[in-house]
């Protein structure tokens, strides 16, 4: 059978592999509160559902995948991941008890490690440095689109059918877009957009990790991410719940309205800064890092004020500013990296990035708000979820110190990268 080459056919592919990613991965947030009320779970045991267990596998076994995407084929890679994270998902919907739940979300843990190093660096490979943030930004657009989904569709059928059928609804797909993939996308050459021939073999793990290491702007790009990326997932699993809580907002209509906004504008902010990004990226590199900077600094002040709003429409009013902005920090990441790494080391750059973001970002943020929200419960009953969030806004602001410190080392780093690359 003959394959597309065609590299936008690829991107949209990968893309919507990206959405069913977030789909299965999100539907567990907006399906936390009747999951709660028929096991009898705590909001620390919430926040090891969406958070620690199921980022524990997703971040670790990210490794081994991306050293296997640098040696063989990476679209056969993401379709066997696909495969396991859909089949996962589906069986989330049969588990009886807090333990079989878990067991299932790290399956699509497991599942889910597969898919982003491989599929970054097959865009990397596809599109050149000019055009590599608006294309990773569009392949960011299906953690929106994923979002969107998730949350509408498990918030009306969890409303009318129970939160069981919702898992079986999102995760059944995705088995169809394996195979689509598998059939209709071709393998791309490696460092084909950097006109580097790069035919060889990769590294070992020791001399990839080391070469990570010297490049000082990838070291601080991580640390910036990690602490926002803490915040940001804290945000994702807690805000459905303060709306809950706080505003009594039903659950189809929760849906809808953080579909629309972490998914509809939070997808339009990727798209629109990740250009911008490229453009301003032509005249100095160096915008990579301050873009996230800066929005990182513009978002902060309107997440905290969405957290004391007296209304809900109030609260989704404020909360689009941070909505918007709320995927910069990741896609211009994966760009980033990707420039800071040579050809044969780009899904293990993503997996390195994905291990710091998951295992620390998505594995403490939901359960350190449940934690908080649980030790302020007592005093502050349903407000105890605000109380939480607002603390965590603290990792935000020392996040913007990183990715300046970054910006200082940025340019020399990708000139190392590309020498190693062609020695």
């Amino acid at each position: 059978m003959t394959r597309s080459t065609n590299r936008w056919y690829m991107l949209a592919i990968l893309t919507l592999v990206y959405a069913f990613n977030h789909v299965d991965r999100q539907i567990m947030v907006i399906l936390q509160e009747p999951i709660k009320q028929e096991f009898g779970l705590s909001d620390t045991q919430l926040g090891m559902l969406t958070g620690f267990l199921f980022a524990s596998f997703y971040a670790t076994l990210g490794i081994p995948f991306a050293a296997w995407a640098d040696r063989g084929n990476r679209r056969n890679i993401i379709a066997i991941a696909v495969t396991i994270w859909s089949g996962m998902t589906a069986l989330s919907g049969l588990t009886t008890n807090f333990w079989q739940l878990a067991l299932a979300r790290m399956g699509v843990g497991v599942g889910e490690a597969g898919g982003t190093p491989p599929a970054t660096a097959m865009i990397s490979d596809r599109f050149p440095a000019r055009e590599r943030a608006f294309a990773l930004g569009i392949y960011t657009t299906g953690i929106s689109l994923g979002i969107l989904v998730g949350f509408m569709l498990g918030g009306l059928i969890a409303e009318h059918f129970g939160w069981r059928v919702g898992f079986f609804v999102a995760g059944v797909p995705g088995l169809l877009l394996a195979l689509l993939l598998m059939f209709t996308v071709a393998e791309p050459t490696r460092g084909a957009a950097d006109a580097i021939v790069d035919d060889g073999t990769a590294p070992s793990l020791l001399e990839t990790l080391r070469f990570f290491a010297s490049q000082k702007a990838m070291v601080f790009l991580l640390l910036g991410g990690v602490f926002v990326c803490i915040s940001a997932n804290a945000f994702l699993s807690g805000v459905p719940l303060y709306f809950i809580r706080v505003h009594g907002v039903a659950l189809g209509e929760l849906g809808i309205a953080l579909g629309l906004l972490v998914g509809g504008i939070g997808g339009v902010g990727a798209i629109v800064v990740g250009r911008l990004c490229d453009r301003l990226s032509e005249r100095d590199l160096r915008w990579r890092p301050w873009i996230i900077a800066v929005t990182t600094l513009l978002a902060l002040p309107f997440a905290y004020i969405a957290l004391g709003a007296t209304s809900k429409t109030a609260a989704y009013a404020i909360y689009a500013v941070p909505c918007f902005f709320g995927l910069i920090y990741a896609s211009i990441s994966y760009a980033a990296m990707q420039e800071l790494a040579p050809p044969r080391m780009r899904a293990m750059a993503s997996a390195v990035m994905l291990l710091c973001l998951t295992l620390i970002g998505i594995g403490l943020g939901p359960i350190l708000v449940g934690i908080l929200s649980d030790f302020y419960a007592p005093t502050l009953g349903a407000g105890s979820i605000a109380q939480a969030l607002k603390w965590l806004l603290i990792l935000n602001g020392a996040s913007v110190a990183f990715y300046l410190v970054s910006a200082r080392y940025y340019r020399a780093d990708i000139v190392r990268a590309k020498a190693y690359a062609q020695a």
